[in-house]
Protein backbone atom coordinates (compact mmCIF):
# COMPACT_ATOMS: atom_id res chain seq x y z
CA UNK A 1 0.00 0.00 0.00
CA UNK A 2 2.78 2.44 0.89
CA UNK A 3 4.52 1.34 -2.05
CA UNK A 4 1.72 2.10 -4.32
CA UNK A 5 1.23 5.86 -3.05
CA UNK A 6 4.49 6.75 -3.47
CA UNK A 7 4.26 5.95 -7.27
CA UNK A 8 1.36 8.01 -7.16
CA UNK A 9 3.25 10.87 -5.16
CA UNK A 10 5.89 10.43 -8.07
CA UNK A 11 3.04 11.19 -10.61
CA UNK A 12 1.65 14.45 -8.89
CA UNK A 13 5.42 15.69 -8.19
CA UNK A 14 6.20 14.74 -12.11
CA UNK A 15 2.68 16.75 -13.31
CA UNK A 16 3.80 19.89 -11.11
CA UNK A 17 7.08 20.40 -11.96
CA UNK A 18 6.19 19.73 -16.06
CA UNK A 19 3.20 22.23 -15.86
CA UNK A 20 5.05 24.79 -13.71
CA UNK A 21 7.57 24.91 -16.27
CA UNK A 22 5.83 24.93 -19.41
CA UNK A 23 3.44 27.53 -18.00
CA UNK A 24 6.09 29.53 -15.94
CA UNK A 25 3.00 29.33 -13.17
CA UNK A 26 4.50 27.29 -10.03
CA UNK A 27 1.05 27.45 -8.13
CA UNK A 28 0.58 23.85 -9.52
CA UNK A 29 1.42 22.59 -5.85
CA UNK A 30 -0.78 25.20 -4.48
CA UNK A 31 -3.73 24.44 -6.71
CA UNK A 32 -3.41 20.32 -5.76
CA UNK A 33 -2.81 21.22 -1.83
CA UNK A 34 -6.09 20.89 -0.57
CA UNK A 35 -7.12 17.95 -3.34
CA UNK A 36 -4.52 15.25 -2.92
CA UNK A 37 -4.62 14.81 0.94
CA UNK A 38 -8.19 13.61 0.03
CA UNK A 39 -7.18 10.89 -2.84
CA UNK A 40 -4.80 9.78 -0.63
CA UNK A 41 -6.32 8.69 2.84
CA UNK A 42 -9.63 7.44 0.80
CA UNK A 43 -6.91 5.45 -1.13
CA UNK A 44 -5.66 3.83 1.72
CA UNK A 45 -8.54 3.35 3.69
CA UNK A 46 -10.29 1.85 1.07
CA UNK A 47 -7.12 -0.82 0.44
CA UNK A 48 -6.93 -0.86 4.28
CA UNK A 49 -10.36 -2.53 4.29
CA UNK A 50 -12.81 0.53 5.38
CA UNK A 51 -11.43 0.41 9.40
CA UNK A 52 -13.80 2.87 10.96
CA UNK A 53 -10.85 5.00 12.20
CA UNK A 54 -9.58 5.83 8.82
CA UNK A 55 -13.08 6.49 7.22
CA UNK A 56 -13.04 8.70 10.18
CA UNK A 57 -10.24 10.42 9.36
CA UNK A 58 -10.86 10.34 5.93
CA UNK A 59 -13.82 11.72 6.13
CA UNK A 60 -12.70 14.97 8.21
CA UNK A 61 -9.91 15.23 5.58
CA UNK A 62 -12.35 15.73 2.68
CA UNK A 63 -14.38 18.27 4.91
CA UNK A 64 -11.28 19.82 5.32
CA UNK A 65 -10.09 19.58 1.66
CA UNK A 66 -13.11 20.80 0.50
CA UNK A 67 -13.22 24.19 2.43
CA UNK A 68 -9.85 25.05 1.86
CA UNK A 69 -10.70 24.08 -2.01
CA UNK A 70 -13.47 26.80 -2.26
CA UNK A 71 -11.29 29.51 -0.37
CA UNK A 72 -8.41 28.75 -2.94
CA UNK A 73 -10.66 28.82 -5.88
CA UNK A 74 -12.20 32.14 -5.06
CA UNK A 75 -9.10 33.71 -4.70
CA UNK A 76 -8.53 32.53 -9.07
CA UNK A 77 -6.62 29.91 -8.24
CA UNK A 78 -8.60 27.00 -11.03
CA UNK A 79 -9.51 27.66 -14.46
CA UNK A 80 -11.17 25.27 -16.78
CA UNK A 81 -7.56 25.64 -18.36
CA UNK A 82 -6.29 23.39 -15.38
CA UNK A 83 -2.61 24.47 -15.74
CA UNK A 84 -3.59 27.99 -16.07
CA UNK A 85 -5.00 30.38 -12.84
CA UNK A 86 -3.92 32.87 -10.21
CA UNK A 87 0.15 32.00 -9.39
CA UNK A 88 0.65 32.84 -5.48
CA UNK A 89 2.26 36.40 -5.44
CA UNK A 90 5.01 35.15 -3.06
CA UNK A 91 6.38 32.76 -5.99
CA UNK A 92 6.80 36.19 -8.55
CA UNK A 93 8.47 38.42 -5.49
CA UNK A 94 10.52 35.42 -4.77
CA UNK A 95 12.16 34.83 -8.43
CA UNK A 96 13.26 38.18 -9.17
CA UNK A 97 15.52 37.64 -5.92
CA UNK A 98 19.26 37.55 -6.37
CA UNK A 99 19.68 33.85 -6.17
CA UNK A 100 16.80 32.78 -7.57
CA UNK A 101 16.53 35.31 -11.06
CA UNK A 102 18.72 32.40 -12.95
CA UNK A 103 16.63 30.13 -15.12
CA UNK A 104 18.51 27.42 -14.07
CA UNK A 105 18.46 27.82 -10.52
CA UNK A 106 14.81 28.42 -10.51
CA UNK A 107 14.34 25.64 -12.07
CA UNK A 108 16.35 23.33 -9.45
CA UNK A 109 13.96 25.19 -6.57
CA UNK A 110 10.70 24.16 -8.55
CA UNK A 111 11.63 20.68 -9.24
CA UNK A 112 13.41 20.24 -5.57
CA UNK A 113 11.34 22.37 -3.33
CA UNK A 114 8.04 23.75 -4.73
CA UNK A 115 7.22 20.12 -6.49
CA UNK A 116 9.32 17.36 -4.44
CA UNK A 117 9.67 18.60 -0.57
CA UNK A 118 5.73 20.26 -0.60
CA UNK A 119 4.15 17.19 -2.75
CA UNK A 120 6.33 14.53 -0.16
CA UNK A 121 5.05 16.61 3.09
CA UNK A 122 1.54 16.65 1.71
CA UNK A 123 1.95 13.01 1.79
CA UNK A 124 3.69 12.44 5.21
CA UNK A 125 1.44 14.42 7.37
CA UNK A 126 -1.86 11.69 5.47
CA UNK A 127 0.21 8.88 6.74
CA UNK A 128 -1.15 8.61 10.47
CA UNK A 129 -4.13 7.48 8.69
CA UNK A 130 -2.05 4.34 8.19
CA UNK A 131 -1.66 3.71 11.63
CA UNK A 132 -5.06 1.84 12.06
CA UNK A 133 -3.69 -1.45 10.68
CA UNK A 134 -1.54 -1.65 13.09
CA UNK A 135 -1.25 -5.38 14.59
CA UNK A 136 -1.41 -3.77 18.10
CA UNK A 137 -3.89 -1.29 17.00
CA UNK A 138 -6.43 0.11 19.30
CA UNK A 139 -9.99 0.07 17.58
CA UNK A 140 -12.24 2.97 17.29
CA UNK A 141 -12.89 4.78 20.79
CA UNK A 142 -14.97 7.76 21.98
CA UNK A 143 -11.90 9.87 22.07
CA UNK A 144 -11.52 9.15 18.43
CA UNK A 145 -14.69 11.69 18.12
CA UNK A 146 -13.54 13.95 20.45
CA UNK A 147 -10.61 14.49 18.08
CA UNK A 148 -12.77 14.81 15.48
CA UNK A 149 -14.86 17.09 17.04
CA UNK A 150 -11.41 19.48 17.68
CA UNK A 151 -10.37 18.98 14.19
CA UNK A 152 -13.85 20.26 12.93
CA UNK A 153 -13.40 23.26 15.88
CA UNK A 154 -10.21 24.07 13.63
CA UNK A 155 -11.54 23.68 10.64
CA UNK A 156 -14.56 26.11 11.18
CA UNK A 157 -11.71 29.05 12.72
CA UNK A 158 -9.52 28.41 9.90
CA UNK A 159 -12.72 29.08 7.57
CA UNK A 160 -13.95 32.13 9.90
CA UNK A 161 -9.70 33.59 9.81
CA UNK A 162 -10.21 33.23 6.18
CA UNK A 163 -13.48 34.58 5.27
CA UNK A 164 -12.28 38.14 7.49
CA UNK A 165 -9.16 38.25 5.53
CA UNK A 166 -11.38 38.04 2.37
CA UNK A 167 -14.41 40.79 3.07
CA UNK A 168 -11.25 42.84 4.03
CA UNK A 169 -9.27 42.25 1.03
CA UNK A 170 -12.47 42.72 -1.22
CA UNK A 171 -13.85 45.77 0.29
CA UNK A 172 -10.44 46.97 0.10
CA UNK A 173 -10.04 46.72 -3.26
CA UNK A 174 -13.32 48.09 -4.39
CA UNK A 175 -12.00 51.41 -2.05
CA UNK A 176 -9.25 51.37 -4.38
CA UNK A 177 -10.88 50.73 -7.58
CA UNK A 178 -13.93 53.84 -7.45
CA UNK A 179 -10.97 56.15 -5.24
CA UNK A 180 -13.15 56.33 -1.92
CA UNK A 181 -11.75 56.81 1.14
CA UNK A 182 -10.01 54.11 2.68
CA UNK A 183 -10.30 54.81 6.29
CA UNK A 184 -9.55 51.82 8.60
CA UNK A 185 -9.14 49.87 5.40
CA UNK A 186 -5.45 52.19 4.88
CA UNK A 187 -3.36 50.54 6.79
CA UNK A 188 -3.43 48.07 3.95
CA UNK A 189 -3.70 44.85 6.23
CA UNK A 190 -6.34 43.28 8.44
CA UNK A 191 -5.82 43.77 12.35
CA UNK A 192 -9.33 43.36 13.46
CA UNK A 193 -11.43 39.72 14.34
CA UNK A 194 -9.28 36.46 14.71
CA UNK A 195 -6.56 38.47 13.61
CA UNK A 196 -6.28 41.23 16.60
CA UNK A 197 -5.16 37.86 18.49
CA UNK A 198 -2.59 36.10 15.98
CA UNK A 199 -1.09 37.67 12.78
CA UNK A 200 -1.60 34.38 11.00
CA UNK A 201 -5.12 32.91 13.15
CA UNK A 202 -5.82 30.88 9.70
CA UNK A 203 -1.93 29.15 9.34
CA UNK A 204 -2.20 28.85 12.67
CA UNK A 205 -5.46 26.66 12.53
CA UNK A 206 -4.05 24.93 9.39
CA UNK A 207 -1.47 23.39 12.05
CA UNK A 208 -3.30 22.99 14.59
CA UNK A 209 -5.80 20.73 11.85
CA UNK A 210 -2.55 18.53 11.45
CA UNK A 211 -1.55 17.94 14.92
CA UNK A 212 -4.73 16.39 15.67
CA UNK A 213 -4.81 14.26 12.80
CA UNK A 214 -1.81 13.54 14.15
CA UNK A 215 -3.20 12.63 18.05
CA UNK A 216 -5.49 9.64 16.16
CA UNK A 217 -1.97 7.74 16.05
CA UNK A 218 -1.51 8.61 19.39
CA UNK A 219 -4.61 6.44 19.79
CA UNK A 220 -4.70 4.12 17.90
CA UNK A 221 -1.05 3.42 18.45
CA UNK A 222 -1.17 4.15 22.61
CA UNK A 223 2.50 5.91 21.39
CA UNK A 224 2.61 10.12 21.90
CA UNK A 225 5.43 9.86 19.34
CA UNK A 226 5.32 7.34 16.63
CA UNK A 227 6.98 6.77 12.86
CA UNK A 228 4.42 9.38 11.54
CA UNK A 229 4.90 12.71 13.12
CA UNK A 230 7.25 13.66 10.84
CA UNK A 231 4.46 15.28 8.57
CA UNK A 232 3.06 17.71 11.08
CA UNK A 233 6.56 18.73 12.44
CA UNK A 234 7.82 19.53 9.14
CA UNK A 235 4.37 21.35 7.97
CA UNK A 236 5.02 23.10 11.26
CA UNK A 237 8.38 24.22 10.11
CA UNK A 238 6.88 25.17 6.96
CA UNK A 239 4.43 27.69 7.91
CA UNK A 240 7.21 29.38 10.42
CA UNK A 241 9.23 29.78 7.17
CA UNK A 242 6.31 30.77 4.77
CA UNK A 243 4.87 33.23 7.47
CA UNK A 244 8.53 34.77 7.81
CA UNK A 245 8.37 35.50 3.98
CA UNK A 246 5.03 36.88 3.89
CA UNK A 247 5.65 39.09 6.65
CA UNK A 248 9.06 40.79 5.30
CA UNK A 249 6.61 41.43 2.11
CA UNK A 250 4.12 43.02 4.38
CA UNK A 251 6.32 44.87 6.53
CA UNK A 252 7.92 46.67 2.64
CA UNK A 253 4.11 47.56 1.76
CA UNK A 254 2.19 48.77 4.89
CA UNK A 255 4.58 50.89 7.66
CA UNK A 256 2.37 49.90 10.44
CA UNK A 257 3.01 46.02 10.03
CA UNK A 258 6.01 46.80 12.39
CA UNK A 259 3.59 47.71 15.03
CA UNK A 260 1.30 44.72 14.02
CA UNK A 261 4.28 42.36 14.58
CA UNK A 262 4.93 43.59 18.26
CA UNK A 263 1.79 43.82 19.36
CA UNK A 264 -0.10 40.69 17.95
CA UNK A 265 1.86 36.80 18.57
CA UNK A 266 2.45 35.00 14.89
CA UNK A 267 0.59 32.49 15.60
CA UNK A 268 -0.93 31.35 19.74
CA UNK A 269 -3.39 34.03 20.96
CA UNK A 270 -1.76 34.43 24.04
CA UNK A 271 -2.06 38.50 24.74
CA UNK A 272 -5.69 38.51 24.27
CA UNK A 273 -7.07 40.72 22.35
CA UNK A 274 -4.94 43.50 20.36
CA UNK A 275 -5.15 47.00 19.08
CA UNK A 276 -3.20 49.14 16.69
CA UNK A 277 -2.96 53.28 17.47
Amino acid sequence: MLYSSLYIVAGVIAYCFIVGELTNNNSQVDKLWSLVPIAYVWYMTYLGGMHERMVLMSVLVTIWGARLTFNFARKGAYSWKFWTGEEDYRWEILRKRPGFSNRFVWTLFNLFFICGYQNILIFLFTLPVLTSLGTDASPIQPIDYLLAAVFIFFVVTEFIADQQQHIFQTEKHRRINNNLPLEEYGQGFISTGLWAYSRHPNYASEQAIWIVFYLFSVVATGEWINWSIAGCLLLIILFKGSSDFSEAISAQKYPKYAQYQKKVPRFIPFRGKVTLD
